[in-house]
């Protein structure tokens, strides 16, 4: 069996035109990765700002949705 040899800079070559085809050919699934970790990303920050904010009732969160006041 012949004997593949490749060196770094080959290597770094290849996994660039690999990452780009992945960019041309699939930017539906960057896109989702990307929407994905902008939603968890706003969730957390959701979560940490409702840690550190006062608590309120269940009734003063319906009529805020409801848009009564």
């Amino acid at each position: 069996m012949p004997e593949i040899s490749l060196d770094e800079g080959r290597i770094k070559q290849l996994l660039k035109e690999a990452v780009l085809e992945v960019f041309e050919e699939r930017r539906d699934l960057i896109y989702d990765v990307l929407a994905r970790a902008m939603e968890d990303f706003a969730l957390a920050n959701a979560i940490q700002e409702g840690e550190s904010s006062e608590a309120v009732t269940r009734d003063q969160v319906l009529q805020t949705l409801s848009g009564a006041s």
